[in-house]
This record gives structure tokens, sequence and C-alpha cells, in this order.
């Protein structure tokens, strides 16, 4: 699904985050362009850099402590639902990790943190919780800025749940079950399912994956 763009926004001192940015333009100068491996860069920074950036560099470095907490506190859960679906649970941290930007972009609604790591929108079927969330749709080729629906969920047990039981009850998203540690054809077939707008989303999703699975 499309990346949250809003929601985590509110309260945001600006202030502080105009000077982080600063601090970062610092250091890329001092540094080159890998600067946002720097020890000198701000948590906020990395978090506007994210957010401006979009999904293709969500992929942080190895050693980045966010990253890794992120995948630690995953892999239980993910190691259930990969189980379920025949994958690596290494694809479906990956997959969360993108959709989330490494749980540094929740979606987050009127009550908190929705627990949706996986973007999933909320349809006329839905019958629990939701959270509007300002996002990011490709329509025609182009980036549309656009307020969607999502699942509000009361814990990641529930979030990871619901997403087996999304990909194991649409057909469109069969070619996801039972690919082991195939990073591209996972990705292909949730790209193919339309799992997500972005035509790019396939590519972006391998690149994270093929990292994680790089990392055993």
């Amino acid at each position: 699904m499309a990346l949250p763009l809003g929601g985590s926004g509110r309260g945001v001192d600006f202030g502080r985050l105009v000077g982080d940015a600063q601090r970062d333009i610092a250091a890329t100068v001092a540094n080159g362009f890998a600067a946002s491996e720097a020890p000198g860069l701000s948590a906020a920074a990395q978090a506007w850099r994210l957010r401006t950036q979009g999904a293709a560099n969500l992929a942080l470095p190895q050693s980045d402590a966010a990253q890794q907490r992120f995948v630690a506190e995953m892999t239980p859960w993910a190691g259930e639902a990969a189980a379920r679906l025949g994958v690596a649970p290494e694809l479906i941290v990956a997959h969360a990790a993108l959709e989330s930007g490494w749980g540094q972009r929740p979606i987050n609604g009127d009550g908190g943190d929705s627990h949706n790591l996986f973007s999933i929108k909320a349809g006329r079927g839905w019958q629990g919780a939701v959270a509007d969330v300002l996002t990011t749709e490709h329509v025609n080729g182009e980036a549309v800025k656009t307020v969607e629906r999502f699942r509000a969920y009361p814990d990641y047990r529930s979030a990871f749940n619901d997403y087996v039981q999304l990909l194991q009850g649409n057909p469109r998203y069969a070619a996801v079950q039972g690919v082991g540690s195939d990073a591209r054809a996972f990705a292909a077939a949730l790209a193919r399912g339309g799992y997500a707008t972005d035509p790019a989303y396939a590519d972006k999703l391998q690149q994270v994956a093929s990292r994680l699975l790089a990392q055993r």
C-alpha cells in the first residue's frame, strides 16, 4: 500500500527540525554524501531524510541502532506469519520495514499508534478501528497526496494476523505464498497483486529484503 506521509507529524518542533537539518547539511559537506551514516547525524535529521527521500532509501546502514531494534522487535511476529505463508521471516520484516520506514513512520490516528505496519487500508468491509492518514498514491505516473483510511489494531499480533489473512484470503496474492527466501518472487507477487500503486514498489521491497537476508 502507499507509504504514510502524515499522521505522525502532529506537535513536531519545526525549529529544532530545521536546526537538525542544518547540521545534517554541514555533516554532508564535511563527510560527503554518505553523511547519513556519520555518527554526528541526529535522529531527527534521519527521520526527516526518510520522509523526504522516500521508500527507495529505507534500507538503512546495517549498524543503525534503530534498524536493528526494529528487526529484533518484529522478528518473533514475522516468524509466525512467515511459517503460515511459507516464506522467510526476513521477507515479512522487510515488508513491514518498507511500509513503516523501519517503524519511524507509523500510522497514527486519533487513538494513537494503529500498529498497522503494512499500511493495510480499511475498505467498506472492515469492521474494526481506523486511522485517517495523509498518504502518497501514484496515479497515471504522478505522485498524488490524499487522505486514506487505514485499519487500526490493538497490538502487533493482531496486525500480523490480519496481514496473513489478507494474503491468504485474496487470490491476487496467491503467488506470494511458498516462495521461501526468494525476495524477487515475493516482491514481484505483491506488486502484481496490486499491493501498492508505486511502479517501483517491487524493486524497493526486493532491495530491503535482500539486505536483511544477507545479514542472516
